[in-house]
C-alpha cells in the first residue's frame, strides 16, 4: 500500500480515533480533527505545489478519504468534500481566484465544502433551483440548500445555482458571512453520519461578486460531471469502504477476546469463522476496488467512471452487509451499544441515501455501459 494511504492511517490513529465517539454521541462536528487536519496542511492534499499544497491527485484523495473513514466516516466524508471544492478551484478557477484561495488552503487556513442539494430536486443536485438575478450592476442570490454538511464550519461553499447570464449552470464560491445568509441550526439528527453538521443554508438577496463563479458562464454542469463527480462518488467509495473496513477489524477483534467459561473464544465456532471470513472477503474487495476504480480514473481510462460509479455501488452493499453481520456476530454487547458496531451500522445506512442515492447511480452506470448519455 502507498506511504500515503499508511501515512494518514497514522495520523487518523492519533487525531480522528480519539474523538469518533463523542462526535457521534454528542452530534457535533469533528473540530478537533480539522484543526489536526489543518495544523498538518492536510487541506492541501489536491493543492498544486506552486500554490504551497501537496500536488497530489484522485488516487490520493481516495486513499486519504479511506484512512480518515477507517477511523471516523464523519470526517471522511467532511474533508473528502472539501477536496471536491478545491479541486474545482484548480480546475476551472481563474488565476485570480486560484491566488486568492489556494495558497491559504494549502496552509491550513481554509476549510471549503459544498452546498449542492435542495428540496425540491432532492437527490438530483445538479438541477438546482437557487437563482441568482441582477439588479443594476448587482447580483443577488436567493434560494435555500437542505443538507449542507460542515455547515457552519467551513469557511467558503460552492454554491450551484441557475446562470443569470447563459444557458446551464453556474457553480460559486460563497463566503458563510456574508449578508444574507443564515444556517437553519439544530436541523440535523441523522441515524448515523451525526457529526456531519448537515443543515440547510438560506440565501436572502445575498449580493454575490462575479469574480467569484468559478469557471466560464454556463459550465457548472460540466464541472460536476468532470471534476465533482469523480472526486465525489469515488470520495463516498472510500467513506463507505472504511466504514467496512473499521467493521471488520472491530469484530475480528472482538471474536477473539470474548471467552467462555471454558476459555474457548467466539472465534473458534465454525459458524463464527464463516461469518468473519464472509465480512474480510466484503471488507477488503471495497477497498480494493475502491483504490483501483481510483486509479483508472486518474490515468483516464475509458471505463473509468463505469468503475467509479459500479466501486461506489459495491462500497455502499458491502458496509451495511459487513455491519449487519458484524452486529450478528456481536450479538447481545454489539446491541448494547458496548463495541462500535451499532454506530457503524447507522452509519452505514447513510451509503444508500447520500446523493446521488444507490438507486440513481445504477441508471447511471446501466447507461454508461451502454454508451446512452447519463443525463
Amino acid at each position: 500500500m502507498s506511504s500515503i494511504y499508511n501515512k494518514m492511517l497514522e495520523f487518523a490513529k492519533t487525531n480522528v480515533a480519539p474523538y469518533t465517539q463523542n462526535v457521534d454521541i454528542d452530534a457535533k462536528f469533528p473540530v478537533d480533527s480539522f484543526e489536526a487536519i489543518k495544523k498538518e496542511k492536510i487541506t492541501g492534499l489536491i493543492v498544486p505545489k506552486e500554490f504551497g499544497g501537496m500536488g497530489l491527485g484522485l488516487e490520493e484523495h481516495t486513499q486519504t478519504v479511506l484512512a480518515f473513514a477507517s477511523s471516523c466516516a464523519t470526517t471522511g466524508l467532511c474533508y473528502m468534500m472539501h477536496n471536491v471544492a478545491t479541486m474545482c478551484i484548480v480546475a476551472y478557477g481563474s488565476d485570480e481566484m486560484k491566488k486568492e484561495f489556494l495558497p491559504k488552503i494549502a496552509q491550513g487556513e481554509l476549510l471549503l465544502a459544498l452546498a449542492f442539494s435542495e428540496t425540491g430536486t432532492g437527490t438530483h443536485f445538479y438541477n438546482p433551483e437557487i437563482s441568482v438575478k441582477k439588479a443594476g450592476e448587482k447580483l443577488f442570490m436567493n434560494g435555500r440548500k437542505s443538507f449542507v454538511t460542515s455547515a457552519l464550519y467551513a469557511d467558503f461553499y460552492l454554491v450551484l445555482s441557475n446562470s443569470f447570464d447563459a444557458q446551464g449552470l453556474d457553480n460559486w464560491i460563497i463566503a458563510k458571512d456574508l449578508n444574507g445568509i443564515t444556517f437553519q441550526e439544530n436541523n440535523w439528527d441523522g441515524l448515523g453520519m451525526r457529526g456531519n453538521a448537515s443543515m440547510p443554508m438560506v440565501f436572502e438577496d445575498v449580493n454575490v461578486d462575479v469574480k467569484y463563479r468559478i469557471g466560464a458562464a454556463g459550465s457548472g454542469a460540466e464541472q460536476v460531471f468532470n471534476v465533482v463527480a469523480p472526486f465525489f462518488v469515488i470520495g463516498l467509495s472510500a467513506v463507505y469502504s472504511g466504514v467496512a473496513l473499521n467493521a471488520c477489524n472491530t469484530i475480528i477483534e472482538y471474536s477473539m477476546n470474548r471467552k467462555y467459561s471454558d476459555d474457548s473464544a467466539l472465534c473458534t465456532i465454525p459458524t463464527v469463522q464463516n461469518h468473519l471470513a464472509d465480512i474480510y472477503t466484503k471488507a477488503t474487495a471495497a477497498k480494493h476496488f475502491t483504490l483501483a476504480a481510483a486509479k483508472s480514473g486518474a490515468n483516464g481510462d475509458a471505463d473509468a467512471l463505469a468503475q467509479i460509479i459500479s466501486a461506489r455501488l459495491n462500497a455502499s452493499e458491502a458496509a451495511v452487509a459487513v455491519c449487519s453481520k458484524a452486529m450478528k456476530i456481536g450479538g447481545g454487547t454489539a446491541y448494547a451499544k458496548r463495541i462500535i458496531i451499532e454506530r457503524l451500522l447507522r452509519d452505514s445506512y447513510a451509503a444508500q441515501v447520500m446523493a446521488p442515492s444507490t438507486d440513481v447511480l445504477s441508471i447511471w452506470l446501466g447507461k454508461a455501459l451502454t454508451n446512452q448519455p447519463i443525463l
